[in-house]
């Protein structure tokens, strides 16, 4: 196995000061990517760009060997699926995804076209031996503009017709530029709680909420909700946290990580309404034109540990702050995903 990142006594010192005794010994990762060295991971402009910068490619083997190097007292089990293929890609993505997979008890989901015919989707799906779908906003009709994209545009009900009759995970990424604070995601959510029941909802990213502003009212409305999961991945806003667990409790929050983009050795900040990650100068090559990220130098730069960190104490300062227990954490680390997942 290459030598993947480097791991400095700061890091240890983090993990063990802050993050170890926090988490349970076991702990399901919902929200994971492998891909191919050689395919970009950004496929589209509806992208942001700078989570290729991380890795030029990962396969579950080093999904694995992050766990052990970031965790290694935990016994960690991803749920995988693949980057942002283009849609000329998918099917070999996704052959890739249900090959490393094979025999070793990792839990996969597709990566669904909407074009796909509804038959189609179920055929690859059970053929694949896949615990759900997980499809993105980029592969939209192209004659949609982004920011008029809708869940529908991706998941098509034809689609989620499919999905809730077999009973499966649908992990679903908010499109449009107020993501979880946008009325139409919010009236839609609802809609396929109601629509769909046995649908398995994750909600990725806490609805892409990485800001305050991102937030909106969308917590009174999906505080009623009763079904739909939501997960933290790649996601550092402790304000969006304590609101998380406020509107739908311990019980309907999964750990993810957005693996392997949270071993970037960063720290998340708001500026301007937006999100934006602080790196060591240099480290990720030239990110100058990207404004979701910043870089410093000297010790600031020192200073700067992994996202997966940034993430994880995150959820802590929250977790405290909403007095949850220890049981809860359990629950939110390893024992809600570990029931939708049957495992």
């Amino acid at each position: 196995m290459k030598n993947l990142f480097e791991y400095k006594d700061m890091d240890r010192c983090l993990y063990d000061d802050v993050i170890r005794d926090f988490l349970p010994g076991n702990i399901v990762d919902v929200h994971t990517h492998i891909w191919k060295k050689g395919k970009s991971r950004v496929g589209s402009p509806r992208n942001v760009s700078w989570p290729s910068r991380v890795a030029d490619e990962c396969s579950v083997e080093e999904l694995q060997e992050t766990y052990k190097i970031l965790f290694p007292d935990k016994n960690v089990t991803p749920l995988v699926f693949a980057g942002l293929p283009e849609r000329s890609e998918l099917d070999s993505y996704n052959l890739f995804v249900e090959k490393s997979v094979m025999g070793k008890n990792i839990p996969a989901l597709i990566f669904s076209d909407p074009a796909w015919a509804p038959d189609m989707l179920e055929r690859k799906i059970i053929s694949g031996g896949f615990y759900g779908a997980k499809s993105y906003l980029s592969l939209a009709p192209e004659n949609i503009p982004v920011d008029e994209i809708c869940i529908y545009d991706f998941f098509p009900k034809t689609h989620l017709k499919v999905l809730n009759r077999l009973g499966m995970i649908v992990m679903l990424h908010l499109p449009r530029k107020k993501r979880l604070a946008d009325p139409l995601n919010i009236r839609q959510l609802v809609e396929i709680e109601k629509d769909y029941p046995d649908i398995k909802l994750i909600v990725a990213h806490v609805g892409r909420a990485y800001c305050k502003d991102d937030i909106g009212d969308a917590f009174k409305a999906l505080s009623n909700t009763r079904k739909m999961f939501f997960d933290f991945s790649a996601n550092t806003n402790a304000f969006v946290f304590e609101e998380l667990i406020k509107a739908v409790g311990p019980k309907r929050i999964l750990f993810g990580s957005d693996m392997p983009i949270t071993r970037m050795r960063m720290k998340r900040i708001e500026r301007d309404g937006i999100y934006v990650n602080v790196v060591p100068r240099g480290l990720y090559g030239d990110v100058s034109g990207d404004p979701n990220m910043m870089e410093v130098d000297g010790e600031e730069a020192e200073r700067l540990s992994f996202f997966m960190y940034e993430e994880i104490a995150a959820f802590k300062e929250a977790a405290e702050k909403t007095g949850l227990s220890k049981t809860d954490i359990e629950n939110i680390f390893y024992s809600n995903a570990k029931g939708i997942l049957g495992i």
